[in-house]
């Protein structure tokens, strides 16, 4: 167990950083097409890691890792593209991190795992913590509009990310598929369905989108979040109860505070203290 929350942890380090950089990124791409590149760049970084290895022949759990892909990057991601960029870094992650509820109650419902008390208890701790973190007044009203908006989206993105983190769990439950292969599976799945974007590319012309300066910054935010951060949470997700699992890579906004001055977002003494309720949140659960 201790070895899936450090895995938990790190994915959710890794999908701070790499919010942070895509949100620097400056692309004519929408937030599926943004979506739609960085998959096929993480298809290729993972592609020499998954070949040779051996396929266990469960045409069940491909499929429902492939459906976990559809839902929860193909859709999920980008409607999460089209909230930071709304949101920012802090504020998206934090609405996105509302996932353990979301989780633990499906866990409950679909895979009958049902948390210990205690673990009840962190699970509480860490959603309040996201609702401080999450409250902010806006300035203006384009401001107030652009943040109903944003909201909205990450929304979506949570539930959508939420039941494929569900699906995932189920999957690897019964199939002997390791963390890299799960992830391979799920990302192709979802590059398949956002293929059809190609088209609007074709007809607004190639472009550098982004710019060749910028694609340092898409290949390591790829690196990150995509390939690092997808295969941590497959072997968060594979050694841990989904609810659980779930809360862990929901910390990631937390981790986000400190870098929140980087894009002028104070987070106040809301964010610290969202902080510390966290911290005893993610030891209750894996004590």
């Amino acid at each position: 167990m201790l070895f899936g929350a450090l895995a938990a942890l790190a994915a959710a380090l890794c999908w701070t950083l790499a919010s942070g950089l895509w949100r620097r990124l400056s692309t004519s791409l929408s937030g599926a097409e943004l979506n739609l590149l960085k998959n096929w760049l993480a298809l290729v970084m993972l592609l020499p890691l998954v070949l040779g290895r051996p396929w266990p022949a469960a045409p069940g759990a491909l499929v429902l890792l492939a459906l976990s892909g559809v839902l929860g990057i193909a859709l999920g991601d980008s409607l999460y593209f089209a909230a930071l960029r709304r949101l920012g870094t802090r504020r998206t992650l934090t609405i996105d991190a509302g996932g353990p509820a979301v989780a633990a109650l499906g866990g409950l419902v679909w895979l009958a795992e049902v948390p210990a008390p205690l673990q009840w208890i962190g699970l509480g701790l860490i959603t309040l913590a996201l609702l401080l973190v999450a409250v902010q007044r806006p300035t203006s009203a384009a401001e107030g509009r652009l943040q109903l908006q944003g909201v909205a989206l990450a929304v979506g993105a949570l539930l959508c990310g939420s039941g494929g983190a569900l699906m995932s769990r189920a999957a690897l439950r019964d199939a002997a598929l390791d963390p890299l292969q799960s992830a391979w599976v799920r990302l192709l799945a979802a590059a398949l369905v956002l293929l059809p974007l190609l088209r609007g590319w074709r007809h607004r012309g190639w472009g550098p989108r982004p710019s060749a300066r910028r694609w340092p910054l898409g290949l390591l935010a790829t690196l990150l979040g995509t390939t690092a951060g997808i295969a941590l949470q497959q072997m968060a997700l594979q050694r841990l109860p989904g609810g659980i699992a779930v809360a862990l890579l929901a910390t990631a906004p937390l981790m986000a505070i400190p870098l929140a001055h980087l894009e002028g977002d104070q987070p106040g003494w809301r964010g610290w203290l969202a902080a510390l309720l966290a911290l005893a949140g993610v030891s209750a659960l894996v004590v």
